[in-house]
């Protein structure tokens, strides 16, 4: 597959990350031309920074990675990353509000940091791993009536990460109109490969350059 770089948001979300941790992350998303680095949000201003010249976007994570904090929280976080510089951002649903049943709820707090972005690109991370086929479908159905940018598999911190049964769901339930990105657990080429041909279009890794290259990966620190 040609341009398989395109497809991946070159990822370091760690704890433990340091300054010249992203600015090695930046510079190697910005030789192999990735879609975008994923960090923490603190990072933001550096990533913007170090990629100000290149054709490589800026993601972030919000309420990350359980997604349980106030909507004013996540959507206050948001519209500060998007301040700093940030293109996309990746934001996790309330899981425990979506398995109380209480999709206004859900809806609401995915409007409301979709707001917080203005021009930015959202992808609203279900967590798959910890919800059922039916509750899948209901965020994804709530995703595609908002025209969120991306639904996004996972965080690839709970138990689980990206699935091809997960994929193929959402991008049946999205339609062609939102996107789809598979994230957590893709560590080889060929594992990115069957997402992409599962219906994902962007692909969350932090091992990208193992990915492009068909070496094989390092430890993971994400």
């Amino acid at each position: 597959m040609q341009d398989l770089a395109k497809y991946i948001d070159h990822t370091l979300l760690a704890a433990d990350a340091t300054v010249n941790d992203i600015k090695q992350l930046c510079a190697e998303a910005a030789e192999y031309h990735f879609a975008s680095v994923c960090v923490n949000t603190a990072n933001v201003p550096l990533a913007s920074e170090s990629l100000k010249n290149s054709d490589v976007k800026v993601c972030c994570v919000v309420g990350f990675p359980l997604g349980a904090c106030l909507t004013e929280a996540k959507a206050f976080e948001a519209a500060e990353a998007v301040r700093h510089g940030a293109d996309e951002v990746d934001m996790v649903i309330n899981v425990g509000r979506l398995k109380s049943g209480d999709l206004d709820f859900v809806r609401k707090d995915i409007e409301a940091v979709f707001a917080a972005c203005g021009n930015a690109t959202l992808k609203v991370i279900l967590e798959n791993c910890l919800l059922t086929d039916e509750e899948i479908t209901q965020v994804c159905e709530i995703c595609r009536t908002l025209k969120v940018g991306f639904v996004k598999t996972s965080t690839g911190f709970s138990t689980m990460g990206a699935t091809e049964h997960h994929v193929a769901l959402m991008r049946k339930v999205v339609g062609d109109d939102v996107g789809v990105k598979a994230s957590g657990g893709v560590r080889d080429r060929e594992t990115a490969i069957k997402m992409i041909e599962a219906g994902a279009n962007r692909v969350g890794a932090s091992a990208s350059i193992s990915i492009v290259t068909g070496e094989k990966a390092a430890p993971s620190k994400y």
